[in-house]
């Protein structure tokens, strides 16, 4: 299989293999417990003192605050290559935390290797090989059956979700070294080179975003000349919208925190683990102060004294920016009014969702709240909250400087601004394209990405990633925007489009999408952890019980208590109804 490269069909056995190759490590995400009040003396294990100098050094000067718990645990990763039980004792220890606390939230992120009792630790380099839908389509799984071989027994092998790359397919991680378009060559001479370091791109720094006029419109909020309210009038006549998914209108999201007591906080979501997701990583590398300044306009307006910006953690080079240039504009004096905080994350797609990032941040497992109340009340230590996504604060800086009808002034078929799509899959030129709101994916394809891939026929696509669902070619002419896919049980969230052809099996691509959904369930509701898990096993079947199948997605989009188990279905139920014929030779019910 090496040699079909970025041209492999996405046709997978139903017992697919993995003997070569471990499976990605499936953590325990456990149900039940409620959020902490105060502080507990650690019990239990004894706390060995190597351990405890070690941790202690690691941590040097820092607070021990129980919010800081994940980015403690990263620290102590980092410097081991795992997390052994010792050092769960020790940082519980230091921390004056149960260790219960510090395990159960290790052991909830996949970038923790969490070790038991006299556990071996894992080979000092790991390698991940993303086996998500578009790399599963260029080529993943013949990376996942020659590397292990021709990296030997000191190398781990693993797969993972969505690295956030999916233009550049198939996409394997070496240590922190993501690389693009991989092949088991360059894998191997990344591994043998100790190439293990995320690279970093070249960037406009302060003083370059400064000459081109860059802070412009933070200065004239600081200076008094804009007001709140100004502002948020401008966003409404402008109709930007959320863009991590929701597409809330951001100035009625500005309103509604304001209107909450003080002091308030800011959260801005830079997870985008949704599998064909990539445009908010292309922001913040090709102009990382243009975001920075959305950040700081945005907290001015609804007056936050604190920011979180929530970075996955399969964007180290971005970690590296903005630590840099948040640093440089706060030297810069253009941050006295709030405090920004970069947290990262460890490795959880459910962290996407608002709630649950807000847990993450608090140092928690990222389990989603029940709501009501919602974050804009009671958010990051129950304060009131105000969540943005770095695509909706990268456009302040434009809509503020040049006025309302710089966005709004675009779109077509009834969609009003402009959307930055993330394109994969099946076409000449993936890629992030910036469109008017409300184009189809026909124009969208010819238009903007050079047409089908050669050799390829238009068969169908994702137009949200993978909860989005999948509609076929023969709904082409659908305009991409907020409120017009829902009637055919697909939605655009955050414009993630996976373009599928005839060369591709579409119970492959429904499997694929449901044993993301099943690895990335957090388990805290019976629905979305039993169903997903449920729904896949029915689906590796020869024969598909679409009875049984279809049941089991009402279930879930009924019963589950976040957007990921009521969204997992959408896959299934898309390709039982638009594509009966590939289900029809082996189905029952």
């Amino acid at each position: 299989m090496e040699g079909e490269g970025a041209q492999a069909a996405i046709r997978l056995a139903p017992d697919q293999g993995m003997s070569q190759t471990e499976p990605t490590v499936k953590k325990h995400r456990h149900p039940g417990a409620g959020r902490r009040k105060g502080r507990a003396t650690p019990k239990g294990r004894q706390v060995d003192p190597v351990a405890l100098e070690e941790i202690r050094a690691l941590l040097g000067d820092r607070p021990r605050r129980r919010d800081l718990l994940i980015e403690h645990l990263h620290l102590i990763q980092d410097r081991h290559g795992h997390i052994s039980a010792a050092h769960v004792a020790a940082l519980a220890h230091e921390m004056r935390l149960a260790q219960t606390e510090v395990y159960e939230t290790a052991t909830f992120y996949a970038h923790f290797d969490v070790l038991a009792e006299n556990e071996a630790p894992p080979p000092e380099l790991t390698v991940r090989v993303c086996d998500s839908l578009t790399c599963e389509m260029m080529g993943a799984q013949a990376l996942l059956d020659a590397l292990p071989a021709k990296l030997g027994p000191k190398v781990r092998v693993i797969r993972a979700p969505c690295m956030g790359r999916c233009d550049r397919a198939p996409v394997a991680e070496v240590g922190h070294n993501h690389l693009c378009a991989a092949t088991a060559e360059t894998v191997c001479t990344a591994a043998k080179a100790g190439d293990t370091h995320a690279h970093i791109p070249d960037y406009p720094g302060l003083e370059t975003y400064r000459a081109g006029g860059g802070y412009a419109v933070l200065d004239a909020c600081l200076a008094g000349e804009r007001t709140p309210d100004d502002l948020i009038a401008i966003l409404n006549e402008a109709g930007l919208r959320g863009m991590g998914g929701a597409g809330f209108p951001t100035g009625r999201k500005w309103g509604f925190v304001r209107a909450e007591p003080k002091p308030r906080k800011m959260a801005v979501n830079a997870d985008e683990g949704e599998p064909g997701t990539f445009k908010d990583r292309v922001y913040m590398e090709r102009d990382p102060h243009r975001f920075l300044e959305g950040i700081l306009i945005a907290a001015w307006a609804v007056e936050a004294d604190e920011v979180f910006v929530y970075l996955r953690d399969e964007y180290p080079q971005i970690h590296t920016i903005l630590t840099r240039e948040i640093a440089a504009a706060q030297a810069a004096g253009l941050a006295g009014h709030t405090k920004i905080h970069l947290r990262r994350g460890a490795g959880a797609y459910i962290c996407g969702e608002e709630s649950a990032m807000l847990e993450s941040i608090e140092g928690k497992r990222g389990l989603p709240r029940h709501r009501p109340p919602f974050v804009a009340q009671i958010g990051i230590f129950d304060r009131p909250t105000l969540v943005n996504n770095v695509e909706t604060l990268y456009w302040l800086p434009e809509i503020f400087a040049k006025g309302a009808e710089t966005f709004a002034g675009h779109g077509r078929n009834g969609g009003k601004g402009l959307r930055s799509f993330s394109v994969s899959g099946r076409v000449k030129e993936p890629g992030v394209k910036l469109a008017p709101a409300g184009i189809t994916i026909r124009e969208l394809i010819e238009e903007y990405c050079g047409g089908m891939a050669e050799g390829h026929a238009f068969k169908g696509y994702l137009p949200g990633g993978a909860s989005g669902g999948i509609l076929p070619a023969s709904m082409g002419d659908l305009p991409l925007e907020f409120g017009k896919l829902e009637e055919h049980g697909c939605f655009v969230g955050s414009h993630a489009v996976v373009v599928l052809s005839d060369k591709d099996d579409m119970r492959a691509v429904a499997l694929n999408l449901m044993r993301f959904f099943e690895d990335e369930s957090c388990g805290q509701c019976t629905p979305c952890r039993v169903g997903t898990e449920k729904a896949a096993k029915l689906m590796t079947e020869g024969v598909w019980d679409t009875d049984l199948l279809k049941q089991l997605g009402r279930t879930m989009a009924d019963a589950s208590i976040c957007g990921l188990g009521q969204a997992a279905a959408n896959p299934l139920n898309a390709v039982l109804k638009f594509f009966p014929d590939e289900i029809a030779a082996g189905s029952k019910g």
